[in-house]
C-alpha cells in the first residue's frame, strides 16, 4: 500500500512540475546551465518528460508502461542534476546567497532518493525492500 501511496505521490509531483515547466519556464531558464543547447526547447521538452512520466507511472493497467515511466523519470532526475548544481552555484555567488544551503543542501541529498524512489514506486527495484514470497 505505501508504494502505491508513494507512486502517486511522485506522480502528483512530476506531473504538477511538468505544467509549470510548461507555464512558466522562466526560473529553468535562468538555472539551465549555459552548455545547454536550445534552452527553451529542452525546457519544454522536460515539462512534457514529466508530464508522460507521471501518467506512465500512476496507470494502473500496464506494468510494463509503469515501469517504462518508472526508468524515465529516474532518468530525468539524472539527467536535471546539473541545472540544480548551476542553481547552487547561481545563489552562492549571489551576495544573499539566494535560496541558502538550507534548500540547495537537502535538495542535492534528496536527488538520488528521488531516483531510487521513481524506480522503486514503478516496481524496477526491490531493493532495500524485498516483497515477500507466497511461497
Amino acid at each position: 500500500m505505501i508504494r502505491i501511496l508513494l507512486r502517486w505521490s511522485l506522480g502528483i509531483f512530476y506531473a504538477v512540475a511538468g505544467c509549470i515547466h510548461l507555464a512558466a519556464p522562466a526560473p529553468f531558464l535562468r538555472i539551465t546551465p549555459q552548455w545547454v543547447p536550445w534552452p527553451e526547447t529542452v525546457i519544454f521538452a522536460t515539462g512534457v518528460a514529466e508530464l508522460l512520466g507521471a501518467v506512465a507511472l500512476v496507470q494502473p493497467w500496464s506494468r510494463p508502461l509503469r515501469r517504462a515511466g518508472a526508468i524515465g523519470l529516474a532518468l530525468y532526475a539524472v539527467c536535471v542534476f546539473p541545472a540544480n548544481i548551476n542553481h547552487f552555484l547561481i545563489d552562492m555567488a549571489r551576495p544573499d546567497r539566494g535560496l541558502g544551503l538550507a534548500y540547495h543542501v537537502p535538495r542535492m541529498f534528496a536527488q538520488p532518493l528521488i531516483v531510487w524512489l521513481a524506480l522503486w514506486t514503478g516496481g524496477v527495484t526491490d531493493w532495500p525492500v524485498r516483497r515477500r514470497s507466497s511461497s
